[in-house]
């Protein structure tokens, strides 16, 4: 396995978020904007005094929608001198920051007041009826009242048992 490069890790970023079949029509040899976006946040180079508003603004400049590696590189150039920011070190940062991915995403938090909010065992109440026993939603039956329109009024106890005789 080899080392990657700056290259290796643009081509892999230019490619990224784009479907098997698209890819395979050609290959990708040119990155948008956003691409750069996720490489940057991925790789750990944003910072206070750089941000996705500033790769916009330089990428603008190139007045192109995608850019290839050498155009990549001017913008990388022209954004270290302008926010005063090593390139070297920015550089380094896009090569070693791995495979484009979405390693380390949000994940659902189920523990503390979350788990408690979310247990519906717990739930009282009109929100009670919204929820079978294995705390699976019951939709438009747990929301509306359903009716019956057998002339007994709801909460009625002793429904149904009028001697028929009278």
């Amino acid at each position: 396995m080899t080392a990657p490069t700056l290259e290796s890790q643009f081509k892999k970023f230019c490619g990224f978020g784009i479907t098997h079949s698209q890819a395979s029509a050609s290959p990708v040899t040119q990155i948008t904007l956003s691409n750069i976006d996720k490489w940057f946040k991925q790789a750990g180079v944003f910072t206070k005094s750089l941000t996705t508003t500033d790769t916009g603004i330089h990428f603008g400049k190139l007045k192109q929608k995608k850019v290839g590696l050498k155009d990549f590189k001017t913008f990388l150039a022209d954004l270290a001198a302008t926010k005063k920011v090593d390139l070297d070190e920015i550089q380094t940062k896009l090569t070693d920051c791995g495979d484009p991915g979405t390693k380390g995403a949000t994940k659902a938090v189920t523990t503390g007041a979350v788990g408690r909010l979310t247990d519906t065992s717990r739930y009282t109440g009109q929100h009670k009826e919204r929820f079978d026993e294995t705390g699976k939603g019951r939709g438009i039956a747990g929301r509306e009242d359903i009716h019956g329109n057998d002339g007994y009024v709801q909460g009625y106890k002793e429904k149904d048992s009028y001697d028929k005789t009278h």
